[in-house]
């Protein structure tokens, strides 16, 4: 612990202009945590089968799709759903089809129930290891916005289809595979929006009646969402739901009942998530990326490159056929599709369930996901730069192009402050 917490202090001191860099948190601590595992391998001598290691992982995701989903703005959000809701609806379900196309190709002796689970595992992505690309102001509004609400919402639509994977693969499913795929959508999503919309009504009623007659102490503003997020997931996971849909629901009932102040008052719930996904990429680099080494072989490697490219950019290609966008924004879009958090929540609990071939499966995904970090986050400063010098003179000639349309931004994340406005990509004074 010692270990974890001073790695968390050193990445706190220079964090600032190492961001500007392009290295972010997960790349610095995992980097961090590996380095640590080699030089004193005991000072990290803990099981990864430990129930700590995977509540730590799902209480981060929890905590970070529930502030991002407060700050979404419902209203302009109904009108701006066109892009990312091809992502999801169309080029999520196709990566996770082509990712399985791709795996029985790579690996023709595992196991297709193994290989729709790698899939599975692999299909949510993570906007957070590509933080700039949805924060710099240099990428168009709309480009923000779609990579910003996919990424909040595929982790909980992908989990039916992990958790019907994982039953495939150790064999215990007793009906279909279609009656149980439905039956565990309905299920998940349905026991998650009920865990989510309680828990938001019940925070965001109290807090606008606390908040209006001034009976919230200045301390609780920021602790009462927090509870609120944790108590969506407690409840969705106590039915039998997703709790990272009802994380992400709770966040988006409890934002629109909270009203302005829903930018700022979910600070605190945040920074914790920042912090428990902190101490995630810490245990991956130390205890994931040692354990995956010696089960590294050409075909994991090649699998995770393609994860990161075909798999993700020819969905996506096809998501947003016919909408306007141009090559250059299908590119940008389809690369900055990174594995993150939901990735290492899937593959933890599926390494306390045991699958078929895990050792391949858990390599598989940990080798993409540590891809992921290095190249997403070394990318992200020269490809925005690159996109927006493409960007700047595109629509110099065509002022009507469809990245240019004006999209109401919410605070970006650890951003403390600011109100929504309308986003057409362009700099702002300060």
């Amino acid at each position: 612990m010692a270990t974890v917490l001073v790695l968390i202090i050193v990445w706190s001191a220079f964090s600032r202009p190492l961001d500007r860099r392009g290295i972010t948190s997960a790349l610095f601590l995992a980097a961090a945590g590996f380095a640590v595992s080699l030089v004193v391998p005991g000072t990290t001598d803990i099981s990864m089968e430990t129930v700590v290691a995977e509540r730590v992982a799902e209480i981060a995701l929890v905590l970070l799709l529930f502030s991002d989903a407060t700050r979404l703005d419902l209203r302009a959000l109904r009108h701006q759903m066109a892009w990312p809701g091809r992502l999801l609806l169309i080029g999520l379900p196709l990566t996770m089809l082509l990712g399985v196309g791709v795996g029985v190709l790579v690996f023709p002796d595992m196991a297709i129930a193994s290989v729709v689970l790698l899939a599975t595992m692999l299909a949510s992505t993570d906007a957070a290891l590509g933080q700039k690309v949805v924060s710099d102001e240099k990428v168009p509004g709309r480009v923000r916005q779609a990579l910003d609400v996919e990424s909040g919402l595929n982790d909980g639509l992908a989990v039916p289809f992990f958790l019907v994977a994982l039953s495939i693969a150790n064999a215990e499913l007793e009906t279909g595979i279609t009656s149980a795929v439905v039956g565990s959508m309905a299920a998940q999503i349905g026991w998650g929006l009920v865990g989510g919309a309680s828990a938001g009504i019940l925070g965001g009623l109290l807090f606008r009646m606390g908040d209006r007659r001034q009976w919230v102490g200045r301390e609780w503003r920021q602790i009462l969402p927090l509870a609120a997020a944790l108590l969506s997931f407690v409840i969705a996971d106590g039915l039998g739901g997703s709790g990272f849909i009802a994380a992400f629901v709770g966040g988006v009932v409890f934002g629109r009942l909270a009203g302005p102040v829903r930018s700022t008052v979910s600070i605190f719930a945040e920074q914790a998530g920042e912090v428990f996904a902190a101490i995630t990429w810490i245990g991956f680099g130390a205890l994931a990326l040692t354990r995956a080494i010696p089960h590294i072989t050409w075909q994991v490697v090649l699998y995770a490159a393609l994860s990161l490219t075909i798999v993700r950019m020819v969905p996506v290609a096809i998501a947003l056929a016919g909408r306007g966008a141009r090559f250059q924004t299908i590119a940008f879009i389809g690369w900055f599709g990174p594995r993150g958090l939901a990735s290492l929540v899937f593959v933890l609990l599926a390494i306390e369930e045991g699958v078929p071939e895990g050792e391949v499966v858990l390599s598989t995904v940990v080798v993409t996901v540590a891809l992921s970090v290095l190249l997403h986050g070394l990318t992200s400063v020269p490809l925005v730069e690159a996109y927006h010098r493409w960007y700047t003179g595109h629509t110099a000639d065509h002022p009507a192009a469809s990245e240019a349309r004006p999209t109401t931004m919410p605070r970006r994340r650890r951003q403390l402050s600011g109100p929504s406005w309308p986003d057409t990509g362009a700099s702002k004074p300060d």
